[in-house]
């Protein structure tokens, strides 16, 4: 892998976006994505559609919510914000991840114990 970008796992750009969504308040998808990719130091890259397929999937389960408004620019953009149902699967994945998170980095601490070649 190198120097490249971040790979996202499946389901972690939904939990980014809801997360940025709950921090930030109502957003447009172009805003979304450039402070996930501001907060992660420019690690994870979101063109357009990788970002939009998000944002439909979000709004079909019921996790986010749209409504047409004008952006800083003065064009007309959709706006996105979390749902009541969008933070309780936020809280569900966050735990999900933190308990991933911390089994990774027991298992990568993992000294040698003996036994193995």
């Amino acid at each position: 892998m190198g120097e490249s970008k971040l790979d996202l796992l499946q389901g972690t750009l939904d939990l980014m976006v809801l997360q940025t969504l709950a921090a930030m308040g109502s957003l447009h998808g172009y805003g979304i994505a450039r402070r996930i990719e501001q907060i992660s130091g420019d690690e994870v890259l979101l063109n357009q559609g990788t970002i939009y397929a998000s944002l439909v999937r979000l709004q079909q389960r019921g996790w986010i919510d749209a409504e047409w408004g004008t952006s800083e620019n003065n064009r007309k953009a959709k706006f996105y914000s979390i749902t009541r149902t969008g933070r309780k699967q936020l809280a569900q994945d966050a735990a999900y991840w933190e308990r991933l998170a911390g089994v990774m980095g027991r298992v990568l601490a993992m000294q040698n114990e003996g036994g193995g070649q």
